[in-house]
């Protein structure tokens, strides 16, 4: 009862010597402080990845298992997580909390604020270790390696050709398909009737 009373009182007695953050509860204390000495006693039986809190674990667990019990009802996707759910509700409802400070244009997420924040400091944190060239998103660079190395991951299930960008797999696929991405207007509005 004394715990849960701290939720309505606001009362965070237990403060980290190290950074001044202070927790309701000592176990919350006692999970922080592996953050600052990087003890990581959790360990995924999967993949051997390391975590400071057993939640923390159980959750990673579900990318193993594919365990998704958080349903979108409108549009039936599921997320393992619940913050990933409340984060995807924002696109069917248009909210966007999250406002630049430069430009003031709003993002659903936060993180895709920091992401485009790096347009307007400049922050290209990814580097290339062959030419040194520097990427803002964590997905070019990875893009610019596989050129780099002539790695080409994306197969064609019909003729097995590869391909070193999703992208260009799915361009790819219409050869087989016989789709056309384009239509000429010119044809199709002055064609003889």
């Amino acid at each position: 009862m004394k715990c849960h009373l701290r939720t309505h009182t606001g009362e965070r007695p237990f403060k980290c010597d190290l950074c001044k953050k202070s927790f309701r509860h000592s176990s919350t204390l006692k999970d922080h402080l592996r953050i600052h000495t990087g003890v990581r006693p959790f360990k995924c039986d999967v993949c051997k990845k390391s975590f400071n809190r057993s939640s923390t674990c159980k959750l990673h667990l579900r990318i193993h298992d594919g365990e998704r019990p958080f349903k979108c009802d409108v549009c039936k996707k599921s997320f393992s997580q619940s913050s990933n759910l409340k984060d995807h509700l924002r696109i069917h409802t248009g909210e966007q909390p999250f406002k630049c400070y430069v430009c003031k244009k709003s993002f659903s997420q936060s993180s895709t604020l920091k992401l485009h924040l790096r347009i307007h400091n400049g922050e290209r944190p990814f580097t290339c270790d062959i030419c040194k060239k520097s990427f803002r998103m964590y997905w070019a660079i990875k893009r610019h390696l596989r050129t780099r190395t002539g790695q080409r991951p994306f197969k064609c299930d019909k003729c097995k050709k590869s391909f070193s960008q999703s992208s260009t797999l799915k361009c790819h696929h219409r050869i087989h398909t016989g789709e056309r991405q384009f239509t000429c207007d010119y044809v199709t509005n002055h064609s003889e009737g």
